[in-house]
């Protein structure tokens, strides 16, 4: 059973293909840098994202976002390690993610680009 999450009341749902914290870039007006985020890819290939872990199921997410068609890749202008970017089909938003570990990256780039390619 996974703590935080609805897949206890719906067993038959089928788990996220990958989750976990991630850094995200705010470029807002107001505020400039990076937020650690709980991200969710469900199977269906939407990246949700909350601002912490215990809110996955109980909280709506504070962004979804679909992957497909989406253009994801490593991403070295930032000049800081383990850095990657995801440009959504639709909308002209980028997102900026970074994680902890070259492991960690690889992992979620293998995750999205299936979402991006079903």
């Amino acid at each position: 059973m996974v703590v935080g999450s609805d897949i206890s009341r719906y067993p038959n749902t089928p788990r996220p293909t990958c989750r976990g914290y991630l850094h995200k870039r705010t470029q807002s007006a107001i505020l400039k840098g990076w937020r650690k985020r709980w991200f969710v890819l469900k199977h269906n290939g939407y990246l949700h994202y909350y601002k912490h872990k215990k809110d996955e199921g109980k909280c709506r997410p504070l962004e979804v976002t679909k992957l497909e068609g989406a253009e994801i890749g490593v991403d070295t202008s930032l000049g800081k390690p383990f850095v990657f970017k995801c440009i959504p089909q639709s909308g002209n938003r980028v997102f900026y993610f970074c994680a902890t570990s070259n492991q960690e990256m690889k992992r979620w780039l293998e995750a999205m680009d299936k979402a991006v390619h079903p």
